[in-house]
């Protein structure tokens, strides 16, 4: 019994420390993104060409309960809701498969399209910024050729999407005057590029006895290069004479088209967003991205400064260790009731060893699940220390009633056991069909409140298990009966008057039993009533330090002046004491989705 209870503890433990952390339990919206890109087309392209086009490919799926769109410059979104009995990933791939159905219809110069699921744990856990460089262009570079893969490949990390983020390019700048004078048109120069700045197949040379691979060496690979590239034809013609697009244009080694700006405390930035990876601890990826970041901060070239701009782990690790107290402190209470009512250090003792066996124990259940540790799961054993003492305090009490009439510690253990054994079963089962409907509410509630049902009723199953198998193993070894102290002589006399009083008030509820019907169905009504005025929330309201604001300016501004206007919302946000530090997107996060 001894091996068992420990067996039970050890490998509850050794799942608590694997398990992940995380705020909620890792649930999957029916909500499924779809996202569209064609550069430099209008809002209204983007609606007729592409967004109506997925639109009516997608309302034949099965499930669909709402389809909403979002059309802008150069982009589109559109959320798909499914009903809440549909399997989300079969749905995605009936999704990709209207897409692929529909692909002959959208414009083929297209980028792909992205579909993604909608799921909490899907955010950013962190964002990190880097600031400062000799030019926007070196900080863009360095961020993607250095830092990027060296927080992808940190341990639980999932993704990183870079915000505020500017793909190098080659700019070449036409001179009009000088296409002119060689009577050039945009669409020469464009075809010259196309045709000679590319690696295309070459095949291979094959003799008797060698086989050699041919390459051809097509693509510039740097700005002077890319300028002697030669210009061969004019309007479908050929030109006799050597013209290159150095002599025409000015190449510029720099980046694409600005429509984005990003700023941290008031410096020009690109931001890192770190997402974690499914099931994994929050925590502890936090953990690896500070360190990786001092790591970083010691050996970055001069003028950078690589900071975290929000942590939202800070809050997790707060809101666990709450709870991890709060778990500590039941039991502690637990025990010191216990003490208090049972009379004795063994018979408290008996009762303490039931809360690690059956919480503890729970982990290893929740661990193989793949549950986390959020604040759905640590509730659910929170409540049931209050629970899982129950059984061993009903087996307890008949061990004890046996032994106070003269029987051994095993007699009275086996008898007294085996009496209650009906009883503790029944009681059990009934607080198990209170939390056993929980695991299957339907909803996004009832998703949620899965882990919380499960957690509570595997530590409840556990706790009846302990109850008659290891319980009745301690009491024959060591349990000490009766009253000793004065404390619980004082208790004892207290518990036998609260016993009398109650005797009486039950004869006098028993001698008018319409009245205390009635009186209880009135009761019952009036709680209905007050139910509904009390106010309704998914999740309560939290202060997590942080805010995020959304500023929108006129339809057609430019993002110059959208750019001077958050500027303005900085210095009144920098004008606060209270504020710590800051990130700002003009334009947009990009790849993170939209601010």
């Amino acid at each position: 019994a001894w091996m068992l209870m420990i067996g039970l503890i050890v490998f509850g433990w050794i799942s608590f420390t694997r398990m992940g952390i995380s705020q909620l339990p890792d649930v999957d919206f029916p909500i499924v993104n779809i996202r569209v890109t064609l550069e430099g087309a209008a809002p209204e392209v983007m609606e007729t060409e592409v967004t109506d086009v997925i639109e009516d490919a997608l309302m034949g799926i099965e499930g669909v309960r709402e389809v909403t769109s979002s059309s802008r410059q150069g982009s589109s979104s559109i959320n798909i809701e499914f009903e809440l009995n549909r399997d989300i990933d079969v749905a995605m791939q009936d999704v990709q498969t209207k897409i692929s159905q529909a692909q002959r219809n959208l414009p083929p110069e297209m980028d792909p399209v992205v579909i993604t699921k909608t799921n909490p744990e899907d955010q950013p856990i962190m964002f990190v910024s880097l600031t400062g460089g000799a030019s926007t262009k070196d900080r863009m570079e360095y961020t993607k050729d250095h830092l990027k893969d060296r927080f992808t490949t940190l341990p639980g990390v999932g993704d990183v999407f870079l915000a505020g983020f500017i793909e190098p390019a080659l700019r070449v700048w036409l001179n009009k005057d000088k296409m002119r004078q060689r009577e050039l048109t945009v669409d020469d120069i464009i075809d010259a590029i196309q045709q000679q700045h590319a690696e295309v197949p070459a095949g291979r040379i094959e003799s008797a006895k060698q086989e050699l691979n041919v390459r051809v060496m097509g693509e510039a690979s740097t700005v002077t290069e890319f300028s002697k590239i030669t210009i061969p034809g004019r309007q479908g013609a050929p030109i006799w004479k050597t013209i290159r697009v150095g002599d025409v244009a000015e190449v510029e080694d720099g980046l694409d088209e600005i429509r984005r700006i990003s700023r941290s405390n008031g410096e020009g930035a690109v931001g890192l967003g770190i997402r974690k990876r499914r099931g994994a601890n929050a925590v502890a990826v936090a953990q690896e991205v500070r360190k990786q970041v001092e790591a970083l901060n010691a050996n970055l070239p001069k003028g950078y400064a690589l900071n975290i701009v929000f942590d939202t782990t800070k809050f997790i690790e707060q809101s666990t260790h709450e709870l991890n107290t709060h778990l500590t402190m039941a039991a502690i209470l637990t025990g010191i009731v216990c003490w208090l009512f049972l009379g004795s250090w063994s018979s408290t003792l008996n009762i303490l060893l039931a809360i690690p066996v059956s919480i503890v124990g729970a982990f290893s259940v929740l661990y193989f699940l793949g549950f986390t540790l959020n604040t759905f799961t640590l509730l659910g054993l929170t409540l049931a220390i209050g629970i899982v003492v129950d059984d061993a305090i009903m087996v307890l009490e008949n061990i004890v009633r046996f032994r106070e009439k003269g029987l051994s510690k095993v007699k009275a253990a086996l008898v007294g056991a085996r009496q209650i054994t009906s009883a503790a079963v029944a009681a059990t089962i009934a607080i198990l069909a209170i939390f056993i409907p929980v695991i299957f509410m339907p909803g996004i509630v009832g998703k949620f409140l899965y882990q919380f049902g499960v957690t509570l009723s595997v530590a409840v199953a556990l706790s009846l298990v302990e109850a008659l198998t290891i319980a009745p193993m301690r009491c024959s070894q060591f349990l000490e009966v009766g009253h000793s102290s004065r404390i619980g002589q004082a208790l004892e006399h207290f518990t036998t008057s609260l016993s009398t009083l109650y005797g009486r008030l039950l004869g006098t509820v028993l001698n008018h039993r319409w009245l205390t019907v009635t009186l209880a169905l009135i009761i019952f009504v009036l709680s209905l009533g007050l139910g509904r005025t009390v106010k309704k929330e998914f999740v309560p309201t939290q202060d997590q330090s942080r805010l995020v604001v959304r500023m929108q300016t006129p339809v057609g501004s430019s993002l110059a002046f959208t750019d001077s206007v958050f500027k303005l919302a900085e210095e009144k946000v920098t004008s606060n004491p209270a504020v710590a530090r800051y990130f700002s997107a003009v334009g947009g996060f990009g790849g993170g989705g939209e601010p």
